[in-house]
């Protein structure tokens, strides 16, 4: 598993597993796994809408790929536990056309789950926050200029910015009111020279 990244994030560079990812229950199972740590077939089988035996097809599936693994510590003769392989996991959009297909199935099935999550957040978290966690909430919808290039190095600054406090919650040194926080980043370049957008 190349590591090359400031969080520890497993990076997919495989189509074959970026297209093995881009299913809404697989992408469900990984969350749960890294939200929650190890559980089996059956404890995510009602959090991820599938049967046990379903899920555990999946997972056998992402395991392939190297995406989860044995969970470490929970040898069990009826029972499997899993774990995510990494915290989190990312993937660029490879050169060849099978490449690019699998990516872009990835990033739709990631939009369509992210979608919702600001909506599930304010219905049901927000109203639990205290005033001081509601009031460092936010969103923003910020439209910048700039090339490739140094979109590239935007996001690896905010990358090194962000880093300690991703690596936070394995090393434990997280101050006593400290809470996990979500941040959705999607930079979406707009196609200045296409006439439909004039």
């Amino acid at each position: 598993m190349p590591l090359k990244n400031p969080y520890g994030d497993f990076e997919i560079t495989e189509p074959q597993a970026l297209r093995a990812l881009a299913h809404p229950v697989r992408l469900a199972i990984l969350d749960r796994l890294q939200r929650h740590g190890p559980a089996t077939a059956t404890g995510l089988s009602p959090h991820v809408g599938a049967t046990p035996s379903v899920v555990s097809w999946h997972l056998r599936h992402l395991a392939t790929f190297g995406l989860v693994i044995d969970a470490e510590g929970t040898a069990s003769k009826r029972e499997r536990w899993w774990q995510a392989a990494a915290r989190g996991f990312r993937f660029e959009l490879p050169d060849d056309a099978e490449g690019q297909a699998a990516g872009r199935q990835l990033r739709g099935e990631m939009f369509a789950r992210a979608a919702e999550a600001p909506q599930q957040w304010l219905l049901h978290d927000e109203p639990r926050l205290d005033a001081q966690w509601r009031g460092v909430a936010g969103v923003s919808d910020t439209r910048f200029v700039a090339t490739p290039e140094e979109l590239q190095q935007l996001e690896a600054a905010i990358e090194e910015l962000l880093a300690p406090y991703v690596r936070r919650k394995d090393d434990d040194a997280s101050p006593p009111d400290a809470r996990i926080v979500r941040m959705l980043r999607y930079l979406l370049p707009e196609p200045g020279d296409d006439p439909a957008t004039s």
